[in-house]
């Protein structure tokens, strides 16, 4: 016999400050230069997000080549090495950065700690764009390490002069662990300064090992290359989830996950807009579960200006764009 149906909604969830910026980057320019704007990469990992702006007349594209010479491009929120910078000056584009605040502050750090000639361990998945986007600072200092497995192979010049930094969008725990096996090698290596890992992705990842616990099913929607979105999977698992799914809609929910579940919890990666969790919350309503009840880990008031490239759009591209 179960208990009353209910549903969990973590908070805060969805958008954080850095993703909502560069969504408005994109927007912006569009309203200032005229489509087509092209994008370097997604600008943030969701599925619905980029498909919306394509619409609007965004192209996204992977590598600055793509893109004809003199044209706008804008950098996602994920940040990019300087070679991409100096790529694009060459090819004499505009271009306008939407790289996360937080993630340019890694970039800030990995630069002071190379002058400083320090081995810098980057903690973060190979392969990831901001990984690639920070080991380009200073790749002759920079050795990626993915995780503890990865540890037993890590060799620093000087075991002094080393410090750890770290992807932002990783689980805290799995950070913890892997920083943890790197000091019982490197018992004086170095932590930056402030923590690495945004402040966004600790509080859902929080939110969530609460909701977990009081959880039999948690529902994150989410792309499956957002890598906070995956983490938020593992987070709730790990709090005592019996099980959890990461999808983009609710189209993609199965009634076959809700089989004896009488609490489901919900939340959201830091790349999803509240429209994609409104229609989740709807899918579980029409199936009996309409009780919801929030479960705050934190409050949220981060606002990041947008880009200073925007502040004064280029005069001379929009005559030759024909925009007023």
């Amino acid at each position: 016999m179960t208990g009353p149906k209910r549903v969990l909604l973590a908070t805060p969830r969805g958008a954080c400050a850095g993703v909502e910026r560069a969504i408005a980057t994109v927007e912006k320019a569009l309203e200032a230069y005229g489509a087509p704007v092209y994008v370097r990469h997604e600008i943030v990992h969701n599925t619905y997000v980029v498909k919306t702006l394509e619409k609007k007349g965004a192209v996204f594209v992977e590598d600055t080549s793509q893109v004809p010479p003199g044209s706008i491009v804008i950098f996602s929120a994920h940040g990019v090495a300087p070679a991409v910078h100096k790529g694009a000056a060459r090819r004499q584009l505009t271009v306008v950065d939407a790289t996360c605040p937080l993630v340019t502050k890694d970039h800030k750090e990995a630069l002071r700690y190379a002058k400083e000639d320090y081995d810098i361990l980057l903690i973060g998945h190979e392969g990831h764009e901001e990984v690639i986007g920070t080991s380009g600072e200073a790749p002759e200092h920079i050795t990626l390490v993915d995780g503890p497995e990865d540890v037993a192979d890590v060799e620093v010049r000087d075991p002094d002069k080393a410090v750890w930094l770290s992807q932002t969008t990783l689980s805290v725990d799995e950070t913890m662990q892997t920083v943890d096996a790197l000091k019982g090698r490197y018992p004086n290596l170095l932590s930056p300064p402030s923590d690495d890992i945004c402040y966004a992705t600790q509080n859902r990842q929080i939110a969530v090992e609460q909701m977990g616990a009081e959880s039999d099913l948690v529902i994150v929607v989410g792309s499956r290359n957002s890598s906070n979105s995956k983490r938020l999977v593992e987070v709730a698992l790990g709090a005592g989830a019996k099980a959890s799914y990461l999808v983009d809609y609710a189209e993609e929910l199965n009634e076959a996950w809700l089989d004896g579940v009488t609490t489901v919890g919900v939340t959201s990666g830091a790349s999803v807009p509240e429209i994609l969790v409104d229609g989740v919350l709807k899918w579980l309503a029409q199936r009996g579960y309409g009780d919801v009840e929030t479960v705050k880990a934190a409050e949220e008031h981060q606002h990041f200006a947008l880009p200073r490239e925007l502040a004064q759009p280029s005069r001379t591209f929009r005559q030759k764009r024909g925009t007023p």
